[in-house]
């Protein structure tokens, strides 16, 4: 469907227990629970509205995924935005107060007048249990450092020694087990599996690196390199006003992104590759060394975008 084939344009504002859904055009809004019941009661109430529409919702750290791959199953179109580009537009209306009413109105509308450059969330086999695996592996990894961390203090010993080592060994396995499942639901899916063998063809990213980039930035491959390095969070941003020039720095984009480069940028920093090269001139030049190291990952991500692009045939797993 084409942007001008849209009828109507839904904003879902969710939250952990409940989502507010508003039209575009009109002021009053409906709540719903954020659950399965809910999402049913939802789409019964609004079945004349979501018929060829396009629903919009913001991002909200995995709370949305159940409602978008509900109503992916019903081919209704969804976009799922970029929370830091709706409140910017929500903020260029001169709209102050914020409630989640106001914020599904403005999502609503946010989809009326941007449509025509959205893309829509495209539902692979078995993404959401990807995605909540390796948010699991990533809740587990932070307890694991914390636990190692703590059997190397000074006052560690006996007892709490013990038990330490019993908590590192636990996690240790069930990590072991995360990994596994996240890598049979890819083998069995032969566009993941292709994007994993080709994600692994970079000098740097290993097995791990390569699950975490496809669970959490699906759209490798269809993007440029500004944006695949917007969305990393690896684009350095200009910090200048008037006679003013201060250094650039980056910001925003996906925590969990780039949490997965850094560990690939250490590799390829200390592999014999054109990496190691590129990172080591940076150094030579002047460059301070987290500095040249993010700009490893920038490479990094730009060189598996550039990459996938060339995989004929093969999608994102699901657009953000």
């Amino acid at each position: 469907m084409t942007g001008k084939a849209y009828k109507n344009f839904v904003g879902i504002d969710i939250g952990k227990f409940e989502l507010v859904a508003a039209v575009h055009g009109r002021k009053q809004t409906e709540t719903f629970e954020n659950n399965e019941k809910g999402w049913g009661l939802f789409h019964k109430a609004w079945k004349l509205e979501l018929k060829e529409a396009l629903v919009v919702i913001e991002t909200t750290g995995g709370h949305e995924l159940g409602l978008i791959l509900f109503l992916r199953k019903l081919k209704i179109f969804v976009h799922r935005a970029n929370t830091r580009h709706v409140k910017n537009f929500i903020r260029s209306l001169g709209q102050i107060a914020k409630t989640d009413a106001l914020d599904a109105q403005g999502l609503a509308r946010y989809g009326a007048e941007r449509h025509e450059s959205l893309k829509l969330f495209v539902v692979a086999k078995d993404s959401l249990k990807l995605y909540q695996l390796a948010q699991r592996r990533r809740d587990l990894k932070k307890i694991l450092v914390q636990e190692k961390n703590r059997v190397q203090g000074p006052r560690c010993d006996g007892v709490v020694k013990s038990s330490c080592e019993g908590m590192i060994r636990f996690l240790e396995g069930e990590l072991k087990e995360i990994n596994s499942h996240m890598q049979n639901l890819i083998d069995r899916d032969p566009v993941l599996k292709d994007r994993q063998k080709v994600l692994e063809s970079v000098e740097g990213i290993g097995p791990i690196t390569a699950r975490d980039l496809i669970c959490f930035m699906p759209e490798l491959g269809s993007l440029n390199h500004k944006q695949v390095a917007s969305l990393a969070g690896l684009a350095p941003h200009a910090n200048e006003s008037g006679m003013f020039k201060g250094q650039r720095r980056v910001k925003g984009g996906r925590s969990e992104v780039r949490t997965a480069l850094f560990m690939a940028a250490m590799a390829a920093r200390n592999s014999n590759s054109r990496f190691k090269i590129f990172y080591e001139k940076l150094v030579a030049s002047g460059k301070k060394p987290m500095v040249a190291l993010t700009a490893l990952m920038r490479k990094l991500i730009v060189v598996a975008n550039a990459r996938l692009k060339e995989l004929v045939g093969v999608s994102p797993a699901f657009s953000i």
